[in-house]
C-alpha cells in the first residue's frame, strides 16, 4: 500500500508522515529530499522557489516510484506539496487499488487563530533555513487553493479546523 500525503506548506505533512512510518514500520519518502537532491546535484536548473515547475518535474518521477512500490507490494508513505490534487487520475485500476491520497488542509479560521503556532512549529520536522516566505497571507492563500483543488478532484482531505490533532489509520 502507498499513502500519499499532500497539502500546503506548514500543514504538518512531514511530521505526520514520520509518525505514521514509525507507527506502522513503513518506508517514508519526503519529496523535499528528492527535490533538493536533484537541485543540488545539478540535474535540474529549478530552484526551491519554483513550486509549480517542481510539481511538473517531480510528480512524474514519484508517480512511477509509486507504481513500482504497488507492483512489489511495498508499503510506502510519500509526502510533499508537489503531489497534485488530481494525482489519482494518473493511476489505472491496477495501481489505484494500492494507493491512498490524503491532503492536509487548514481552515481559514484555524490559520487566523493559530498563525503564531504554525510559525513556531515550522521546524518540527525539518530545519527551514529561510522561512520568511511563510506569511499569514501566503498560508491563507495556499490552503484555500488546496481545499478548492481537493473538492474539484474529489480527493480525501483532513480539514484542520479546531485542535491540531491529525492522524491517519492505515
Amino acid at each position: 500500500m502507498v499513502l500519499l500525503i499532500s497539502g500546503a506548506s506548514h500543514t504538518g505533512k512531514t511530521l505526520l508522515a514520520r509518525r505514521l512510518a514509525a507507527k506502522y514500520g513503513w518506508f517514508c519518502l519526503p519529496m523535499d529530499l528528492l527535490k533538493m537532491g536533484l537541485i543540488r546535484s545539478g540535474n535540474t536548473a529549478l530552484t526551491p522557489e519554483n513550486d509549480a515547475d517542481l510539481t511538473a518535474y517531480l510528480w512524474p518521477i514519484v508517480r512511477e516510484m509509486v507504481k513500482t512500490a504497488v507492483e512489489n507490494g511495498q508499503d510506502l508513505i510519500v509526502e510533499g506539496c508537489y503531489i497534485p490534487a488530481g494525482c489519482m487520475l494518473d493511476f489505472d485500476e491496477r495501481y489505484a487499488a494500492g494507493v491512498r491520497h490524503v491532503c492536509l488542509v487548514m481552515s481559514r479560521e484555524y490559520i487566523l487563530n493559530h498563525f503564531e503556532d504554525i510559525k513556531r512549529h515550522a521546524n518540527a520536522a525539518e530545519r527551514r533555513l529561510d522561512d520568511s516566505y511563510c506569511t499569514l497571507e501566503s498560508v491563507l492563500e495556499d490552503n484555500a487553493i488546496c481545499l478548492e483543488q481537493c473538492r474539484k478532484y474529489g480527493c480525501e482531505y483532513i480539514l484542520i479546523d479546531g485542535e491540531y490533532n491529525v492522524d491517519i489509520e492505515l
